[in-house]
């Protein structure tokens, strides 16, 4: 199970948090292409955490009976917070509606064992993320990116929270320093309309924001 926590075991230090450029999401977009001919069920499998922000044994353990695609969410009856509802965009919806059904089979990511899920996506992420040139980016990684996309795009960490099936904020609260953007936005935001009240002088500054 992969945490949040920094891992520090007579190496060097890795940061809590790792998130995807638009540069590397593209880059692992089309290491995934190139890997569904040969391994569809992880590509399905690492799409949808990306698509979603769900924590990986949400996935792995997801089933056909939680997925509403009429309705755009999927019902999860339990997870790490108890029961919650992920709502689905297009993409979601359009990726769901593409795999394949096996019979007698509840799970949406199907294993070899007959009736069984995918037990094991850590192997083939690593020949992904090495196609792609990501090798330092965990699977958990993932679920960061699609956090701070969120924040990027003008969510508040409430709304981060709600998507993410968080309980409470503090767990939330860890991905506001992601990414600094954001923060600079509100700042000039703020700063151009009281500025242009006062009537003051405003000069451009090159400094960015620590």
């Amino acid at each position: 199970h992969c945490t949040d926590r920094p891992h520090n075991q007579g190496g060097p230090e890795r940061p809590v948090t790792r998130y995807l450029t638009a540069e590397e999401h593209q880059r692992l977009g089309q290491a995934l292409d190139d890997a569904r001919s040969t391994m569809p069920e992880a590509v399905n499998a690492l799409q949808l955490l990306l698509l979603t922000g769900c924590r990986l044994r949400e996935v792995q353990r997801l089933k056909w009976e939680y997925v509403h695609l009429d309705e755009g969410v999927i019902r999860l009856p339990d997870t790490k917070n108890g029961a919650r509802t992920v709502q689905l965009g297009e993409s979601a919806v359009g990726l769901l509606g593409g795999i394949p059904r096996v019979e007698g089979n509840p799970y949406v990511i199907t294993g070899r064992k007959e009736g069984g899920h995918l037990t094991d996506l850590e192997k083939p992420w690593r020949r992904i993320r090495k196609e792609a040139g990501l090798e330092d980016v965990r699977i958990h990684d993932l679920r960061h990116s699609f956090a701070s996309d969120a924040l990027e795009l003008g969510e508040d960490l409430i709304m981060i929270g709600k998507l993410l099936g968080h309980r409470d904020l503090k767990s939330t609260a860890r991905y506001a320093h992601l990414k600094k953007e954001p923060i600079q936005r509100a700042v000039k935001g703020i700063d151009l309309k009281i500025s242009a009240a006062l009537a003051l002088p405003r000069k451009t500054l090159e400094a960015t924001i620590d």
